[in-house]
């Protein structure tokens, strides 16, 4: 039993390590990518339609090589499903485009309350005082080192509202479609990926358009410029599992707690490859999250040690019921 549960930990803690690391290097990548001081490629939802479809590619070849097994899920629930990914894709791009980045901050930092209650409504979930207290830490920490000017208008309020509904809804229909069908997250992400990979590379250049008033059509294309939209892709396959294996494993809540030390990382290398700015108030803030997900984690398990004592207390209540009777059995037999 311990050496089940210490490779169920390691196997935690792998998938944690691989979405941190590998959405750490594709934020830096598309940093590179889209900044005016690397190849100002300003094509976000069309280089999503193409992480997609090198991740489609990536499910086909396992798919045909019997890697992996294709369970049967209902089209209907792939489609809406991808729809919903797209919006909050399409959103998270417009909201950043119309709004401030410090109210594109407050916005994501908003998922966490929003998917508790979500969750709460259609799961009919409930979290400990804890929990509650962790999250609360976790959110004034990474608001603290992210948040700076905050401007908001009705447009770009209206889009963030749409990308933070849209992305809360997606990661829990992630965890809650595992369970339905049991299905891997891998063989899940296949049958989603070349849907969202269509979609977005025939609507991405639309939006990107509207975002940046650039055509990708007039785009000059370098080898640099290749050769990161290839490693941005190849980092991508990893991430889109990731995500997928983590909230399939923990939560959707879990994902997007433990998933702002991706934010303290980025703001970490931003400091040491881009020469962004580190003030105090972003030490602080970083130390402030940290201790949040430190909390949360604790939290968490606690948690589960209580359920576990609860499931201990009805078993052991379920044979004292059964052992009068099999008692009866013994002193009277037919």
């Amino acid at each position: 039993m311990e050496v089940v549960k210490e490779a169920s930990g390691l196997s935690d803690v792998s998938a944690w390590g691989l979405n941190v690391i590998s959405s750490v290097g594709v934020i830096m990548a598309n940093k590179q990518l889209m900044s005016s001081h690397g190849y100002a490629f300003t094509y976000a939802t069309t280089l999503t339609g193409g992480h997609f479809l090198v991740t489609a590619l990536v499910g086909a070849v396992s798919n045909a090589t019997r890697y992996s097994t294709s369970k049967h899920v209902p089209p209907w629930e792939i489609l809406w499903f991808s729809i919903v990914a797209n919006m909050s894709v399409t959103g998270l791009n417009l909201s950043l485009m119309l709004n401030s980045v410090g109210f594109y901050q407050i916005s994501k930092l908003s998922m966490i309350p929003v998917i508790c209650v979500m969750e709460w409504i259609l799961h009919d979930r409930n979290y400990t005082r804890e929990v509650k207290m962790a999250v609360i830490v976790v959110v004034i920490g990474v608001g603290v080192c992210t948040v700076t000017d905050v401007k908001v208008n009705a447009k770009g309020f209206l889009c963030a509202s749409i990308a933070v509904l849209s992305t809360s809804f997606q990661q829990i229909s992630i965890d809650s479609l595992q369970k339905k069908y049991t299905i891997g997250s891998f063989e899940l992400l296949s049958k989603t990926a070349p849907i969202q990979a269509i979609s977005l590379l025939i609507l991405g250049p639309f939006v990107d358009y509207y975002i940046s008033k650039n055509n990708i059509l007039n785009y000059s294309f370098s080898y640099g410029v290749i050769l990161f939209l290839l490693f941005s892709c190849f980092l991508a396959v990893f991430t889109n599992i990731s995500q997928y294996l983590c909230i399939g494993r923990f939560s959707a809540v879990s994902f997007q707690v433990l998933g702002h030390m991706k934010t303290v990382c980025v703001l970490i290398l931003g400091w040491l490859l881009f020469d962004s700015k580190m003030t105090f108030k972003n030490i602080m803030g970083m130390v402030i999250a940290v201790v949040g997900m430190v909390i949360y984690s604790w939290a968490v398990e606690l948690e589960k040690q209580a359920k576990i004592a609860s499931d201990d207390i009805e078993n052991g209540l379920a044979d004292d019921d059964v052992r009068p009777l099999k008692e009866g059995v013994e002193h009277n037999p037919l």
